[in-house]
């Protein structure tokens, strides 16, 4: 069973940046699929963005160019930068590694 704790969400002023970290309590070598998901309040979960082979990503429409997933094997950890933040982009974010999801950490963007 693979555990997975989020971290670095918080409060950011628009057009702020934010890094979050999935740390896998297990190796995630060459594990696919893996990403992140948002639910924002009143609204379903959606995709952000996700590794769904080795280099290969998509992204949510809403966030491409601004948003970037990586993941450093050694260290069991999925990041994904987050720049140009908006408003819109307040959510609760969860790491996924196949059937497996973190807590969550909130990602609240305003002014």
């Amino acid at each position: 069973q693979v555990q997975l704790v989020e971290s670095g969400g918080g409060l950011v002023q628009p057009g702020g940046s934010l890094r979050l970290s999935c740390a896998a309590s297990g190796s995630i070598f060459s594990i696919y699929p893996m990403g992140w998901y948002r639910r924002a309040p009143g609204k379903q979960r959606e995709l952000v963005a996700r590794f769904i082979g080795s280099g290969i990503t998509n992204y949510a429409d809403s966030v491409k160019g601004r948003f970037t997933i990586s993941r450093d094997n050694a260290k069991n950890t999925m990041y994904l930068q987050m720049n140009s933040l908006k408003p819109e982009d307040t959510a609760v974010y969860y790491c996924t590694v196949e059937a497996y999801w973190g807590q969550g950490t909130q990602v609240t963007v305003s002014s």
